[in-house]
């Protein structure tokens, strides 16, 4: 024990230690400045006009820093008359206002600040890492998402993506941090209130709230120390964990109840977040459902006239009598809808030539597309071993479990890769139920490496529900970084 103490100790003072104040902060600067100047060249050089979503977001952003609130102007009798909205999340809108506020609303400044917030996103990458899994490793994973194509790109769109993603990992971080410092109750606060900001920017983010236990479930100290040290009692540990996760979401809902509060008082009716949900339902639920987006019509099903609140619910209702009434057809759409999610990555340049048609011819067009689907999935495929052990030859039950793993992800990859359809989806299913799986000799799977497996089951499982696009898989980004860095580590100890 006296050993495993002093190894602990000797890690900190080395700056190996992620619960130690300085350690690896260099390269976490390097990481911001590395990931930051392709964002700023993409957000200067490539940005237009927003287009698609991104119109929306820019006007309501420009609205908000105008002090009209999140609204815009209907014109009754002549008149203009205020006209509040919610069918948006006002997060995205609510961040570039801020930053309107305080620079102007000039061509690049909403693109600037996404690159900014691009480059800090790596920078918690890569702290949050070194909570998962070794330094070197953690670097990698920091490396992996400031070269990401998809993210590069992401900073000349006016997406709310990447600003959820932010919100995702910063989250565990803070709680991952502040738990293994003995600051617990500190660390639950911190995580909802960045959960509670990241569900006005991605309501669905709200889902990750219960994956926070897992972060809490070990006792402070250092690595180290902790390795010497026998684990805390089981209902100890479960203890902190339902601790962490009710502080959280209290924090969280307490961060939203304002936006909630203001639905309710200025809206045909309250709405936690949004008025989109119900649409979402409906759309991949309807007859004409194909499992990505498609436009929604009055003739559909529900009036044009009635107030965002309602029409929500309408549709809603709708959507969930086209499921009862046929749930085979909706069931046998889930397939395509994660497909439609994660077999490509193809939104960011399609966005680019909605906004810029003559920079971006379709040859031009294409290439930017295999680019990017190559790169996302590679690392879809490198991140689904990150939840699988290199094999040891004893004990043998390990060896033939982790044998079996590691057949199962190759062979995906393998079906993904030579298969009529290119499905890589099933290794974003394949990633939290190996994770999940009790198996031995598997890696440490709890922890940061449960939290992020879970962010991806709760991506997959939104849009099993909903309907698939390529950029509702952006949020996870990270996360598949974190994974891949994590790729064949050394079975866990017991």
């Amino acid at each position: 024990m006296a050993e495993a103490a002093r190894a602990g100790a000797e890690a900190a003072r080395a700056g190996r230690d992620p619960t130690s104040r300085g350690g690896d902060l260099g390269f976490s600067a390097i990481a911001f400045l590395l990931a930051l100047l392709p964002r700023l060249y993409v957000a200067l050089a490539w940005a237009r006009e927003p287009v698609w979503d991104g119109h929306y977001y820019d006007f309501g952003a420009r609205r908000i820093a105008a002090g009209l609130g999140y609204s815009d102007d209907l014109i009754v009798g002549g008149q203009p008359v205020w006209h509040p909205w919610c069918h948006y999340p006002v997060g995205y809108s609510g961040f570039l206002g801020l930053v309107y506020k305080l620079f102007g609303a000039g061509p690049h400044v909403a693109t600037v600040a996404n690159a900014v917030a691009g480059a800090l996103l790596v920078v918690v990458v890569h702290r949050l890492a070194r909570h998962a899994t070794t330094p070197t490793r953690a670097r990698v994973a920091a490396l992996l998402a400031a070269l990401s194509p998809g993210l590069i790109v992401y900073a000349a769109l006016l997406m709310t993506e990447p600003l959820a993603a932010l919100g995702l990992v910063t989250a565990p971080w803070l709680l991952a941090r502040d738990a293994a410092r003995g600051r617990l109750v500190r660390g639950a606060l911190l995580a909802g209130a960045a959960l509670g900001l990241t569900a006005l920017v991605r309501p669905q983010s709200l889902l990750c709230a219960p994956a926070l236990a897992l972060l809490a479930l070990r006792g402070p100290g250092s690595a180290g120390a902790r390795a010497g040290h026998a684990a805390a009692s089981g209902l100890a540990a479960w203890r902190r964990g339902a601790l962490a996760v009710a502080l959280s979401v209290a924090a969280a809902l307490a961060v939203v109840a304002p936006w909630t509060i203001r639905n309710c008082r200025v809206m045909d009716g309250c709405a936690l977040v949004s008025t989109n949900g119900g649409w979402n339902l409906a759309i991949g639920a309807f007859p004409r459902a194909t499992g990505r987006f498609e436009t929604l019509r009055a003739g559909d099903g529900c009036p044009i006239t009635r107030g965002q609140v309602a029409q929500d619910r309408c549709w809603m209702a709708e959507g969930l009598k086209w499921i009862k009434s046929d749930p085979v057809r909706w069931l046998a759409l889930i397939p395509k809808k994660l497909s439609f999610t994660f077999d490509h990555e193809s939104f960011p340049v399609g966005y680019l030539g909605e906004a810029n048609p003559a920079a971006w011819p379709e040859e031009r067009r294409a290439a930017g597309r295999r680019v990017l689907t190559a790169s996302h999935l590679g690392l879809l495929s490198v991140a689904a071993l990150g939840v699988v052990a290199l094999p040891r030859l004893r004990p043998w039950r390990a060896l033939v479990a982790q044998l079996a793993a590691l057949a199962a992800v190759l062979g995906l990859i393998a079906w993904g890769v030579l298969g009529d359809d290119h499905a890589f989806w099933p290794l974003a299913v394949a990633i939290p139920v190996i994770a999940a799986l009790p198996l031995p000799g598997r890696p440490a799977n709890g922890g940061v490496v449960g939290y992020l497996a879970f962010a991806v089951a709760s991506v997959a499982l939104t849009h099993t529900v909903f309907f698939g696009e390529d950029r509702y898989h952006m949020v996870v980004t990270p996360a598949l970084c974190i994974l891949a860095a994590c790729a064949l580590r050394r079975a866990e100890r017991r």
